[in-house]
């Protein structure tokens, strides 16, 4: 059993799907489970329609129908026989069943219409992807994830419920994967009540080792559009270098910190299997990746470096101008767990205590007002986040030349530097 996850850039296009359809087939599809995201841009596409929706605006009818016709554009493109009419009938079906959503829903919660609407983007791709593999033979089954993954009622950062996904997963695929490969869908999960609640953004990876880890898998692949894990992003540094091979502990630490290449949580489930994690090209699938496991050999890395845009940096000081103590610190970390905004950096003074966060304008908000009574709060938008494992001077001193410096904090193995962009 391997698990397989495909992420938007593999399937954006019909040329795209085809070479998905190839990696399968070349790979002995079966005995897999292929977890797939929402094609391309299709995901910003859907977010917009939210947006107009909850801002009254009439166009979110408009930008749905866009969304329909350009899948309709890829399923043009893919068969030269028969076949099509059934994908679009398929992709139909689900545009329209969140159209009706829309229209019906009464909550002003933007967090769970999001979830509802943006989801409609894994569920298109995968249901093109599997009838288009139906087409050329390589047999499937197409699983809805909200029938195997659960999780709570936290719309946008589901937590997941394990042992009953895990009893779920095991129960059902285990049968599925007798007649063929199963795909599903990435990002998604189910609320008790049974609405959808995804796991987070690029929450693909995280659900593609949920299986892994269900199924004890032999191993999880990753495909993207780079050959393997680089020590940075190749599209900011030409001369970024490719990394063979990551322990687990490391992948963590790389992820925990902003690492594009993998979802933050993917890890942990695997971990806990020890189960092989690779990260491969689809654009050059015949040539093996970069691979996290528990016995790699790391002990030559090069500077890891991670950029993370769109930070904002709050600073909290107690109003009476006391020195900032556990009891304050208490309050401030209680009310960003109720609000779960992940804090990035943070720093202790005399008095006063500061924290970058990414840009998440409400739960910044919400934060703001429920601790403006116990505190004077200054904010910083636009800043930058560098971090840097494994740093060396050289590699400090030239990224930072010539930087507004907030914030510097460093450690043995790892420098952080926030500044404005």
């Amino acid at each position: 059993m391997q698990v397989y996850k495909f992420g938007g850039a593999s399937v954006k296009d019909a040329e795209a799907v085809k070479n998905v359809t190839s990696i399968l087939q070349q790979n002995n599809f079966n005995e897999k489970v292929v977890v797939i995201s929402a094609m391309g841009k299709t995901t910003n596409a859907l977010e917009e329609v939210v947006n107009q929706y909850y801002a009254n605006n009439a166009d979110w009818q408009k930008s749905l129908d866009g969304v329909f016709e350009k899948h309709v554009a890829v399923i043009n493109n893919l068969y030269s026989n028969g076949g099509k009419q059934k994908a679009i009938d398929d992709v139909k079906a689900i545009i329209e069943a969140g159209r009706k959503f829309l229209n019906e829903n009464n909550s002003r919660n933007y967090n769970y219409i999001y979830d509802q609407i943006v989801s409609i983007g894994e569920y298109i791709s995968t249901t093109i992807v599997s009838d288009y593999a139906n087409s050329l033979g390589l047999k499937n089954t197409l699983l809805d994830v909200k029938h195997v993954l659960f999780t709570d009622n936290a719309y946008t950062e589901g937590i997941v419920d394990f042992k009953k996904t895990e009893d779920a997963i095991r129960s059902k695929v285990s049968e599925l994967v007798k007649t063929g490969f199963v795909i599903t869908q990435g990002f998604v999960g189910s609320t008790p009540e049974g609405f959808a609640a995804t796991l987070g953004r690029e929450g693909s990876d995280y659900t593609a080792s949920i299986f892994a880890y269900s199924l004890n898998a032999e191993r999880m692949t990753v495909w993207k559009d780079v050959e393997g894990i680089m020590n940075a992003d190749p599209k900011e540094f030409p001369d970024a270098q490719f990394i063979s091979e990551l322990t687990f502990h490391e992948a963590i630490e790389m992820t925990y910190y902003g690492a594009s290449v993998i979802h933050p949580k993917t890890i942990k489930p695997i971990q806990n299997k020890n189960i092989p994690l690779e990260v491969r090209s689809f654009v050059n699938s015949a040539k093996h990746g970069s691979v996290i496991s528990a016995n790699a050999n790391t002990n030559f890395l090069p500077p890891i470096i991670i950029w993370k845009r769109g930070q904002v940096l709050l600073s909290f000081s107690a109003k009476d101008f006391s020195f900032i103590a556990e009891e304050h610190l208490s309050k401030v970390f209680a009310t960003f767990a109720e609000n779960r905004l992940r804090i990035n950096l943070m720093q202790n003074a005399a008095i006063s205590f500061s924290i970058t966060v990414d840009f998440k304008k409400e739960k910044i908000e919400n934060i703001i007002e429920q601790l403006a009574n116990d505190f004077s709060i200054t904010r910083n938008d636009n800043l930058s986040l560098l971090t840097i494992r494994h740093y060396n001077p050289g590699i400090i001193d030239k990224l930072t030349k010539d930087k507004d410096i907030l914030l510097r904090q460093i450690s043995r193995t790892t420098i952080q530097v926030l500044m404005r962009e």
